[in-house]
């Protein structure tokens, strides 16, 4: 889309412009290298909607382009007011660009709103299993528009059961009529959300159902699908074992990779705070006064301490009482510019420092304090888990999930981390900072 909206742009640009009259030489000759990165700035703008979850509902696809409209059309005048020579940049070619990309992206995704609800149309599911992880999975599901599948109904083998209403599903049938509901009612997948001990009977139940050519599913493989997340509260030993300990185990190639990403960008990252330095310091400065950076002791990986820094975001009596508290949206703590910082994300920019020193990672959990993780390793299950990788200055929690000022919160995001941690490659590291600029350059920091 963003290549067809450059084609667009630089034909009006070409139409405007009589002193050549081939076009191709225009190409070449005229067009300034600048306005072929417009597609890119446009992907970078747009990333946080390359999800297939948020790329599937309609109101956030339209907020989402919309918002990348009006950024764009922002960084476009301030480029055009400080340029040595304005009339190098044409205003009508770059609106034409823009109204070519908006209309072209909306097109393409309501295509894919409606291709992705008549797919989940015909995906047909049987639930095993409608205790807790079942139940879950329905209010996971009731959540989601458009809804990614049919969810059919429940089939379960506890007596009482049987006939009544599940979150608004029904239990149709035990686990020994499954073959024949599948038949009747055609379905295409059976997610398996027992809670407990499976039944020698329904497993081999289950293994025929499989045999016959109906997809088999657990509960916390669909969840993960759906939500990008792990079910933190229906895991099992087993499961978290194998999962975490055996499938998580990242290759000598990875971490290789990993750390030379993290070199580069951290020189990057550095070298940008040079040049932005002065001009967050005097800002800093005038609002709120000393310091500039805060440090504070924060857990790396395998639980060992090192001390982050930070451009100081809030005031200076913070925690007066010297008791760790949670920081809110809109906490009355955080100065003006804090707040700024926070949504761009520049109060992050020191912690290139720790990258480059090897205390942090550019993707992973954010860095906790150790009276945080002494306080939610009791609250919250498998939490200690997510110190088995390095603290990273964004991360998969960080772009999917904002401010965590509660336990529950603190779960879902640990939700994210989780799944990080079991899915982590060199391909999403990329995919989690390029959404990390687009959220930095719209403005939707934390």
């Amino acid at each position: 889309m963003g290549f067809l909206a450059l084609a667009a742009g630089v034909y009006f640009w070409f139409v405007e412009d009589p002193w050549i009259f081939s076009f191709p030489e225009f190409v070449v000759a005229r067009t300034p290298f600048w306005f072929y990165l417009l597609p890119l700035a446009w992907l970078l703008l747009l990333v946080d909607l390359y999800d297939l979850h948020r790329a599937s509902n309609w109101q956030r696809t339209l907020r989402g382009v919309l918002i990348a409209a009006i950024v764009g059309g922002f960084m476009y005048l301030v480029v055009y007011f400080v340029s040595d020579d304005p009339r190098f940049i044409n205003r009508r070619s770059v609106a034409a660009f823009l109204l070519s990309v908006i209309l072209l992206t909306l097109f393409w995704r309501r295509m894919y709103i409606r291709l992705y609800a008549a797919q989940g149309s015909v995906r047909r599911v049987l639930v095993v299993g409608a205790g807790a992880n079942g139940q879950t999975l329905a209010r996971v599901y009731r959540e989601m528009t458009p809804p990614p599948f049919n969810l059919v109904g429940y089939i379960d083998d506890d007596p009482e059961k049987i006939g009544k209403d599940v979150e608004g599903f029904r239990i149709f049938a035990s686990s020994d009529q499954l073959l024949r509901l599948i038949d009747e009612m055609n379905i295409t997948e059976v997610v398996v959300s027992i809670t407990g001990e499976l039944r020698g009977q329904t497993f081999q139940t289950l293994l025929d159902v499989q045999e016959n050519g109906t997809e088999v599913t657990r509960m916390q493989t669909l969840y993960e699908d759906l939500l990008g997340r792990v079910p933190i509260h229906h895991l099992e030993s087993d499961w978290v074992l194998r999962s975490f300990l055996d499938e998580a185990r990242s290759g000598f190639f990875y971490e290789i990779g990993k750390r030379l990403i993290d070199i580069l960008g951290a020189i990057v990252g550095l070298l940008l705070l040079l040049v932005l330095f002065p001009f967050i310091a005097i800002a800093i400065f005038i609002d709120s006064g000393w310091p500039i950076f805060y440090w504070q002791e924060r857990l790396g990986r395998g639980g060992r301490s090192f001390e982050i820094v930070k451009f100081r975001t809030m005031r200076q009596d913070a925690e007066k009482e010297g008791k760790a508290q949670m920081a809110d949206k809109n906490d009355p703590r955080i100065t003006r510019v804090g707040n700024f910082l926070r949504v761009t994300r520049l109060d992050e920019f020191p912690q290139f420092w720790n990258v480059l020193r090897g205390e942090m990672s550019l993707v992973g959990p954010r860095a906790e304090r150790a009276q945080w993780v002494a306080t939610f390793q009791q609250e919250i299950p498998f939490y200690r888990a997510r110190l088995l990788v390095k603290p990273g200055i964004s991360g998969w929690a960080q772009i999917n999930y904002g401010y965590a000022a509660t336990v529950e919160d603190t779960s879902v995001k640990l939700e994210y981390d989780l799944y990080y941690i079991k899915h982590r490659s060199i391909l999403m590291d990329i995919l989690i900072i390029l959404r990390t600029v687009g959220t930095a350059l719209g403005g939707k920091g934390r």
